[in-house]
């Protein structure tokens, strides 16, 4: 069983978590993006979602599931989205699809986070994946040289052509290196503090409530 279809299958388990009558909250990214097909063959036992980007957005509605603004939807019952790491406490690193900034928007408003993600994803302490800081234009640069100050190696995330990958916001991402994470909610709530940070991809604060995890044995749930 390869990596592809360890997330399909964790995919198909998270539907199982699906309430009926319902707006939820998608993630974005590749394990995401199988959680959308299988979410399409129930659209008719929910009432839509809320998108953590436009990749999502595009996904859902091409499937014809009715997609809600989040400023229309006080809260959604849960939320599903994978992670690029989880560590035995939930906390996780988001990010890797540059799109962690709504990604936490729509967690902060769901009553359940649920991380669909493979065993790769697992980790005893967060930071081998690069964190990546979604940072205002202006401030890369001052932003970078605090990363270097506590210890991390930014590297300014670009596009395969060279160009700067800019967000859904229209910022910038830098990818830091060299992190051991001991301590994910203090190191995020400090870095979300740095003037020109927009978002952090820690998910502390946001931690997941309930993990499901794909293992060539089936699927392992945990709940933190």
């Amino acid at each position: 069983m390869n990596q592809n279809d360890l997330k399909r299958l964790v995919a198909q388990k998270a539907i199982e978590y699906v309430p009926l009558n319902a707006i939820i909250g998608v993630g974005t990214g590749s394990t995401a993006d199988l959680f959308i097909d299988e979410l399409a063959l129930i659209k008719d036992n929910i009432i839509g979602a809320i998108a953590s980007s436009e990749r999502t957005k595009q996904r859902l509605e091409g499937h014809g599931i009715k997609v809600f603004d989040v400023n229309e939807v006080e809260s959604v019952p849960v939320y599903i989205d994978g992670a690029d790491e989880i560590d035995p406490e939930g906390n996780m690193i988001k990010g890797g699809g540059a799109a962690h900034t709504r990604e936490k928007i729509c967690a902060s408003i769901a009553d359940q986070f649920i991380c669909i993600a493979d065993a790769s994803k697992e980790v005893n302490v967060l930071g081998a994946f690069p964190l990546p800081v979604e940072v205002v234009p202006l401030a890369r640069e001052a932003v970078a040289r605090q990363m270097i100050e506590l210890g991390g190696n930014p590297v300014w995330r670009k596009l395969a052509d060279g160009s700067p990958l800019i967000t859904d916001n229209s910022c910038h991402i830098l990818d830091v290196h060299g992190l051991n994470i001991t301590e994910p909610l203090a190191l995020e709530i400090q870095l979300s503090i740095i003037p020109g940070v927009l978002t952090v991809g820690i998910f502390a604060q946001n931690a997941a409530d309930i993990a499901l995890i794909a293992t060539a044995d089936g699927v392992k749930a945990i709940e933190y």
